[in-house]
């Protein structure tokens, strides 16, 4: 208990910090995206008129800089993140609409490419020197030093090439209505498939090779022989007894990577015009979208903080050598 309330002040002070910092960073931006906004309009706008602008999109210039901090603070936490420049809507209604299509892509992407890592490499320590060892922890780990929008870019031109029929960008088809019918999530399941087999082929590998080399650790120790001694079958081996050992590296770095889904992988979002979280986050950043901008960095980073507390929780519950005393 003890050691989940440190953890828990932690989190508490660290939030703080980044919205503090989630408040300062867009500020210290050059130029504003109302002037920007006035030159479409050739100028003329009346003050009242721009100063409404600013107070709507979360730019009040004239405001002095403490009172907008905690205007900020209370509009964080009352939910009020204001309108998206780039958007002309409520930024909650921009998040609510593309948070789910990144956590069915990203989110889905990374359980798979967990437990198929997993699985990947504990069968290959359990048959160290074999055919899948040699094949298939290799090619993933150099798979996994390509970025995204790369093998996202041979993904489109390979299908372009030889399947044109098959959709490359987008969530789903401009003519389809969503609904939870079976031909829209058949298109939805569609235009997904590119951009997580982009995600899958380069994340795969860091989850093989870590659990591949502390399951070879663990099947040096001396329980795995004892278990092996008394004659236990070998799936028992290597699952009760070194797979269950060696796992807890993987579930801590899993915990931590579900706190990324929100952030999506921004290059391959906006490569396949898939759009996710990251996808708006590069529109906001681009156009100087304060709201927005500041919502999704607090989105993210709340969802980092907490999957890092749930992390430690976590580490600490499958081995308590990791609590502190005190």
């Amino acid at each position: 208990m003890r050691h989940a309330l440190r953890r828990l002040g932690f989190f508490l002070v660290t939030l703080w910090g980044c919205l503090t910092l989630n408040f300062v960073l867009p500020r210290l931006m050059p130029g504003s995206p109302i002037i920007d906004m006035m030159a479409k309009y050739h100028g003329r706008v009346s003050p009242k008129a721009l100063a409404a602008i600013e107070v709507a999109f979360g730019v009040d210039t004239h405001t002095n800089l403490v009172v907008q901090y905690f205007q900020y603070l209370g509009n964080t936490f009352t939910g009020n993140f204001g309108m998206s420049l780039t958007q002309t809507e409520p930024v909650s209604q921009v998040i609510s609409g593309a948070i789910w299509w990144t956590i069915g892509l990203i989110g889905v992407t990374t359980v798979l490419g967990f437990i198929l890592g997993t699985l990947i490499g504990i069968i290959g320590a359990w048959r160290r020197g074999g055919f899948l060892d040699g094949l298939l922890p290799p090619v993933f780990v150099i798979a996994t030093s390509i970025p995204f929008f790369w093998v996202g870019m041979l993904l489109i031109l390979f299908v372009s090439r030889f399947f044109p029929t098959f959709p490359t960008s987008g969530a789903y088809s401009y003519s389809a209505t969503p609904s939870l019918s079976w031909p829209f999530i058949v298109d939805v399941l569609q235009h997904a498939l590119l951009p997580a087999l982009a995600i899958l082929v380069t994340t795969i590998g860091g989850w093989i090779l870590t659990m591949r080399n502390t399951m070879v650790t663990v099947l040096a120790e001396d329980y795995v022989r004892m278990a092996r001694a008394k004659g236990l079958p070998g799936w028992r081996i290597m699952f009760d007894y070194a797979a269950r050992n060696a796992m807890l590296p993987n579930l801590s770095g899993f915990a931590m990577s579900l706190g990324f889904v929100l952030s999506g992988a921004i290059a391959v979002e906006y490569l396949f015009s898939y759009q996710g979280v990251g996808y708006y986050l590069l529109l906001a950043v681009v156009n100087q979208d304060y709201a927005l901008m500041q919502a999704l960095f607090l989105l993210i980073t709340v969802a980092v903080l907490v999957a890092i507390l749930a992390a430690d929780i976590l580490t600490a519950i499958l081995d308590p050598r990791t609590r502190t005393a005190g």
